[in-house]
């Protein structure tokens, strides 16, 4: 518990750091198993799924981040591994991998959603308009899954672009918000529907539903530890919570002593903690951060505890882009010190570094060194061979030199 009711900005950090399960003491030597993912994503509450393959999909990355080099395949069994699964996909903080003992904490939202509560407009409109269609989707899914959204009978086409779904799509969003139909697999990246029944263990599925202000109120437990510190703001978004519902369950934590208030220097506003709250002398983990991060994903947050105006620039155009397409902040001393953007050149065997910029507070010499050896230490994960800086940056001179300088032989 903290000693007071006030935090500095420094130990805020610290504690944000330590809560996200970073830690120094992970090496490339030490095997990471099962237990190892399981804990740090029970830890986390959940990890976002994003499709931007320039690098590798996010979702591996935070587990390399926090415990070092693993098999990705690790991952996938733990999501996709039949029944025995420990995750399971729905729209936590967006799309997201949870750990399977939440999928009860979730009911309330499906069951919104089945009433056209809280989906997409679009999708609430579509599913009041063709319920006889979704059900004669979910009728199909029930013959013949799992099956992808292109497989659908009927499906219709089509109109392009992201966002321009076929019917069969949109049913099966629907009925996914809905937890009428879960992922059972990926084939790809094309998610693959199923019957709950048929893809989450038996125990999950016969979990009592909690009623649904206590499944809101642990949630943000578990946002709360997963933060170490946070305002109204930044609980709420991690489960993307209405502002409704997680002001008055906050509130009622405040009342039963789970959450404390607090104030941190630099924040204009109250912020929360758990009574068992450890705050640690050091946290001088380092790491390549995805953009889809939940250290960083709620941008003002990681504004006021780093200092850094962190901006996802993928649909930026090309000539506007301050930092690059796919940005990875790297986490140095308890600060973040730089941004690198990187992309697998799978065919060349390399990681290149398209741009690479220090923090104002950072120096280029001092960040040079240990961000290559972080960017040596990814290629190395990713199966390639050698990392090369092409662009331009005020880093990038000094990390090329770095590169050079004790280069390995093999990574």
């Amino acid at each position: 518990m903290p000693r007071s009711d006030s935090l500095s900005l420094r130990e805020a950090r610290r504690a944000a750091i330590a809560a996200q399960g970073f830690s120094n003491t992970a090496t490339d030597s030490d095997p990471v198993e099962a237990r190892h993912a399981r804990r740090l994503i029970g830890r986390l509450g959940l990890v976002q799924i994003d499709s931007v393959n320039v690098l590798v999909r996010s979702h591996y990355l935070p587990l390399f981040s926090r415990l070092g080099s693993y098999e990705a395949a690790l991952l996938d069994r733990l999501a996709y591994g039949g029944k025995r699964r420990a995750l399971f996909e729905y729209w936590g903080h967006e799309a997201s991998l949870i750990p399977v003992e939440q999928q009860p904490l979730f009911r309330w939202r499906m069951a919104r959603a089945e009433r056209g509560e809280g989906t997409y407009g679009e999708l609430a409109r579509f599913a009041a308009e063709r319920r006889p269609y979704i059900d004669s989707v979910l009728a199909e899914v029930a013959a013949r899954g799992p099956m992808g959204a292109s497989e659908v009978s009927e499906a219709g086409r089509g109109a392009g672009g992201w966002w321009g779904w076929s019917d069969g799509k949109r049913a099966l969003e629907f009925l996914f918000w809905a937890g009428l139909v879960t992922t059972a697999r990926r084939r790809g990246f094309e998610r693959l529907y199923d019957l709950p029944e048929r893809v989450l263990p038996a125990a999950i599925l016969e979990t009592p539903t909690p009623e649904e202000a206590e499944a809101q109120r642990a949630l943000l437990r578990i946002a709360a530890r997963a933060h170490g510190v946070a305002t109204e703001r930044d609980l709420r978004d991690y489960h993307r919570l209405d502002v409704a519902d997680a002001r008055q369950r906050i509130a009622e934590l405040v009342e039963a002593g789970e959450l404390l208030p607090v104030t941190v220097e630099g924040w204009d506003r109250p912020a929360y903690v758990t009574p068992d709250l450890r705050i640690p002398r050091k946290a001088p983990a380092r790491a390549l951060l995805s953009p889809f991060d939940s250290l960083i994903w709620e941008r003002q947050r990681t504004e006021r505890l780093f200092g850094a105006r962190v901006r996802l620039e993928i649909y930026t155009p090309a000539h506007k882009r301050e930092h690059g397409y796919y940005v990875l902040p790297f986490l140095m001393d308890e600060r973040i010190a730089a941004r690198v953007d990187l992309k697998s050149d799978r065919k060349a065997a390399t990681l290149l570094v398209q741009a690479a910029h220090t923090e104002p507070h950072a120096a280029a010499d001092a960040v040079a060194l240990p961000l290559a050896a972080e960017l040596r230490r990814l290629a190395g994960w990713l199966g390639l061979e050698r990392v090369t800086v092409v662009g331009a940056g005020d880093l990038a001179p000094a990390l090329a030199g770095a590169l050079r300088t004790g280069e390995p032989e093999d990574l």
